[in-house]
């Protein structure tokens, strides 16, 4: 394992002969990784376990919810609270560090959501999630009847409101992320192998939506598929396919892949600087030390730790 070169840019990214580092391993399928920077952990979710989890650096990992109602991306809002897309219960909701816990959203003009999955925030406080319906599956999910119709990508406005409908053209809308500016929205749609990419207007919608890239596999599962997405402070895109990590530039160039020996569910930066890349892989947890650190993130500043 190590980084299959598309082009020489890659390693500005990462060093030449870097390899991933499997950290934690004894799990079904990871997902959702999200650091704290005030108290230097990592959260992330294991759906089929119905857990959520924490890892500590040099202290391993301790479970912090079970059950968890096959819990999938994690993000903190900008007042520090936990953000938190729930496959059974098909609902977005905010844990406070009190320990409350309120819906945020769970329905579109009436009818229950598919099962919100991935989950970002933006400067302004509104909140954006994707809602395939693998939470309505066996194993990630709980079987069950859909009732839309269709698969979107929502808003939340800031400080709540009607739930917004950016796009329904999906079959399943997965990872979602901004570029560091949060002028443009980029959106995967894992069966269809590809990324697409938004302007966003001033009112927090989006257009002008066209084709960033294709080819990220074939959408079979077995092989490795487009799932969690991030951008880092330069603009390029880190999303999860087949062989592990595949990086594009702003511009659509294929840099390479960092390599994963299982098949990766999504990724994020953490540690003290941000440099560390965490892989959330099938049954364990890889690291790999980068050169670059994620776009900005608005949770940073308000917990306490912002490293921009």
């Amino acid at each position: 394992m190590g980084i299959d070169a598309k082009s020489d840019a890659i390693y500005e990214l990462v060093e030449r002969g870097s390899e991933v580092e499997r950290l934690a391993t004894g799990f079904t399928f990871t997902e959702g990784p999200l650091w704290n920077p005030t108290e230097g952990y990592l959260l992330f979710s294991d759906m089929p376990g119905n857990v959520r989890r924490r890892f500590d650096p040099g202290g391993g990992v301790t479970e912090v919810m079970r059950p968890s109602n096959k819990c999938n991306g994690l993000v903190y809002d900008a007042d520090g609270n936990l953000l938190v897309c729930e496959h059974l219960t098909s609902s977005l909701v905010r844990e406070r560090p009190d320990g409350t816990r309120e819906t945020i959203a769970s329905h579109y003009e009436g009818k229950e959501l598919n099962s919100p999955n991935d989950v970002i925030v933006a400067s302004d406080g509104s909140i954006l999630f994707s809602d395939p319906w693998y939470g309505r599956m066996p194993v990630f999910g709980e079987e069950r009847e859909r009732e839309l119709g269709f698969q979107g990508v929502y808003r939340i406005p800031p400080g709540g409101g009607e739930l917004q409908l950016l796009v329904s053209d999906y079959e399943q809308p997965n990872g979602l992320c901004f570029s560091p500016d949060e002028s443009l929205l980029y959106i995967n749609d894992t069966p269809k192998a590809h990324i697409r990419v938004y302007d966003v207007a001033a009112d927090g919608s989006i257009e002008h939506g066209r084709m960033f890239y294709e080819g990220i596999g074939t959408g079979v599962v077995e092989e490795g598929i487009p799932d969690g997405m991030k951008c880092d402070e330069r603009g390029n895109i880190w999303v999860t396919g087949p062989g592990g990590i595949w990086v594009i530039s702003a511009e659509g160039e294929h840099l390479g892949v960092i390599e994963v020996p299982e098949n990766t569910g999504n990724l994020t930066w953490g540690g003290p600087d941000l440099r560390t890349l965490y892989i959330p892989s099938s049954t364990s947890l890889y690291g790999l030390e980068t050169k670059v650190g994620p776009a900005p993130l608005p949770h940073l500043a308000s917990i306490g730790k912002d490293v921009r």
